[in-house]
């Protein structure tokens, strides 16, 4: 089957600084894909240079068979990206902003209302369709930006840290969205540091640390190389947080 993402020897420098180094992984059509890393792991910067945002300092990205750096527009044309924080045009109503997401992919209108709508229900936003954006909470902006992000039906979206700060409710909605999403056969390359989103809803997961790839391979399959671990063990002793757990047992034999 052929990847809807290749990245490629991703590299990214800051002076001395590696924040990504040789980065490279592919999500297949119909993948839930989670990102996991420590705070400072390189996550967002790899998000931010798959979607076209940050340019690498070396490697490819492919995006349904598009070079990203050399047909930027055919490639941006079948993502779909929602940001940790939503930068909205708090000006524009829920409704236009959604109009201008889809007129932004070129959605034909008869195409759109019905899709806006269906969208608008689904987030459970219609009665507040009317109401500029600097008015909602949080959440309800996350969920806009989301529908924004689905409005041309995308055959992968990026999320980074799509279910922070969000109420139960929503995070269920969230999450029923991916799965949806995968069902239908469409991709989601989701960041997030709820390993248990992670170990429950993942096809794969892709594991990076100090800005390199230290795993890529289904739950499952991890947990059998490690010996039954659970995501949250094995990511620790992947990343080098162990270390913690003998922190613990020195305070505790201290006390």
């Amino acid at each position: 089957m052929t990847p809807v993402l290749e990245a490629v020897g991703l590299r990214k420098t800051y002076g001395a600084f590696v924040a990504v180094a040789n980065a490279t992984f592919t999500v297949r059509p119909g993948e839930i894909v989670g990102f996991l890393g420590p705070n400072g792991a390189g996550k967002t910067t790899t998000i931010r240079m798959i979607t076209g945002l940050l340019r690498p300092d070396s490697g490819q990205v492919l995006v349904d068979g598009h070079d990203l750096r050399r047909e930027p527009m055919a490639a941006k044309a079948v993502m779909g990206y929602v940001p940790d924080t939503p930068n909205l045009y708090g000006k524009l109503k829920a409704v236009e902003y959604l109009r201008f997401m889809a007129q932004l992919y070129r959605v034909p209108r008869t195409v759109a209302e019905p899709r806006m709508r269906s969208l608008l229900d689904l987030f459970e936003l219609t009665d507040a369709a009317g109401n500029t954006l600097d008015s909602f909470s949080h959440g309800m902006q996350q969920k806009a930006a989301i529908a924004g992000a689905l409005i041309h039906e995308p055959k992968i979206i990026f999320m980074d840290e799509p279910t922070v700060g969000l109420d139960p409710r929503s995070a269920r909605l969230i999450k029923d969205l991916m799965i949806r999403q995968r069902d239908n056969g469409q991709s989601v390359f989701f960041s997030t540091h709820i390993l248990e989103i992670a170990q429950h809803m993942c096809d794969r997961v892709i594991i990076i640390n100090k800005g390199e790839v230290v795993a890529d391979a289904s739950v499952s399959e991890l947990r059998q190389v490690k010996g039954d671990q659970s995501l949250e063990d094995i990511f620790l002793e992947l990343t080098g947080d162990g270390e913690i757990d003998d922190m613990v047992a020195e305070l505790s034999d201290g006390a």
